[in-house]
């Protein structure tokens, strides 16, 4: 594993909720990409064009989107950017209190009417209550929360949707997809945007916008008014295809995040859920017992690779002089769990908690 990824060897690497680290594999794979680039100019270009059809009908295989519902964006921010700037202003939204500021300024800024919710241990009791009062017409989340790791219930989003069928569900994937096997299409949202530079390990410049039928009718309502340009370089494309996918589409970003997808499906999906979940529920419960992680979380059904302590500054700064590589979130440190990561990680981040606390 060293060998793939150079920084394991100098540092225990609990920080993929931060950054995904980049593979020797992939750095490869992008000198290649511009050293032909350099070489062949526009010829490269309409060579390597192919690369985006490969993305999308892998990224859809993978995680159970449609392929005509499914869009390549820069990241997260820009794509639910771009979806809210097709919604009309009348739509309701309900958030999480301490969201990402990416999911929750750009609804507050756009002048969206919208409650917040509080996440405590009744965050799916709240929910209800709050859908049932105040009457939104969207849901807005991250499917784990950033800062404290919570994971929202699969079960109750497909619960929600079925008990709600007008209430559009959009989810923020950042910290969620490439963590579990996943299938949009099963999963109850109407969106699922992301970006692709934590869990999915591509560095950055590259992302996803998978998005329901039901919300893709609802949309760009006047957009879908105009004709549609007819130059010949544009053929193919849709009125929504046109908005989030508006100019050119790198293939150096987006073929590094189309490599990073063969490479994470080589070791299959179930295998990588299974490996971080069993050391994620493991440091939770050592960490519980050392009275760092509330008893509450330790009973939900789904939970997340991320984990956050509430620790003081000198041992924030042990764990750094530690090569301990974690993120200072909210009031706590944030550690998080990908498929590199060992039993011998967490045992070493113990032994560096129980000597300095």
């Amino acid at each position: 594993m060293n060998l793939s990824f150079p920084i394991l060897k100098e540092y225990t690497y609990l920080n993929t909720a931060n950054s995904g680290i980049l593979s020797t594999n992939l750095a490869e794979w992008r000198a290649q990409h511009d050293q032909a680039f350099i070489a062949g100019g526009s010829i490269f270009r309409m060579d390597n064009l192919p690369i985006i059809t490969d993305l999308r009908n892998k990224i859809t295989a993978l995680f159970g989107s449609k392929p005509e519902n499914t869009y390549l964006v820069q990241n997260f921010s820009v794509g639910f950017n771009i979806l809210l700037s097709g919604l009309d202003k009348s739509h309701r939204f309900l958030l999480l209190e301490e969201e990402y500021p990416s999911v929750s300024y750009p609804v507050i800024s756009m002048g969206f009417d919208y409650y917040s919710i509080k996440i405590d241990e009744k965050l799916e009791e709240n929910i209800i209550h709050a859908i049932d009062k105040f009457k939104p017409t969207v849901l807005a989340f991250s499917m784990v929360q950033y800062i404290s790791g919570f994971r929202m219930d699969d079960d109750f989003i497909q619960q929600l949707k079925a008990t709600y069928p007008n209430l559009l569900l959009v989810g923020d994937g950042t910290q969620f997809l490439g963590t579990t096997a996943f299938n949009f299409e099963k999963s109850g949202l109407d969106a699922l945007i992301g970006s692709g530079y934590k869990w999915l390990l591509a560095g950055y410049g590259n992302g996803y916008a998978f998005l329901s039928d039901q919300m893709k009718d609802v949309i760009y309502a006047r957009n879908k008014l105009a004709d549609l340009p007819t130059a010949p370089f544009l053929k193919g494309k849709d009125h929504l295809s046109m908005c989030f996918e508006p100019g050119h589409l790198d293939t150096l970003n987006f073929g590094t995040l189309n490599e990073s997808l063969n490479y994470l499906a080589s070791f299959s999906l179930d295998q990588i859920e299974k490996t971080t979940q069993t050391l994620s529920n493991q440091a939770r419960l050592e960490l519980n017992s050392r009275g760092l992680v509330p008893d509450w979380t330790l009973d939900r059904k789904y939970q997340s690779t991320i984990v956050s302590m509430p620790l003081n500054q000198n041992t924030v700064d042990k764990l750094s002089a530690a090569k301990i590589l974690c993120s200072p979130r909210g009031t706590g440190t944030r550690i998080s769990f990908h498929y590199y990561n060992t039993e011998e990680d967490l045992n070493y981040l113990l032994q560096v908690l129980d000597k300095h606390r």
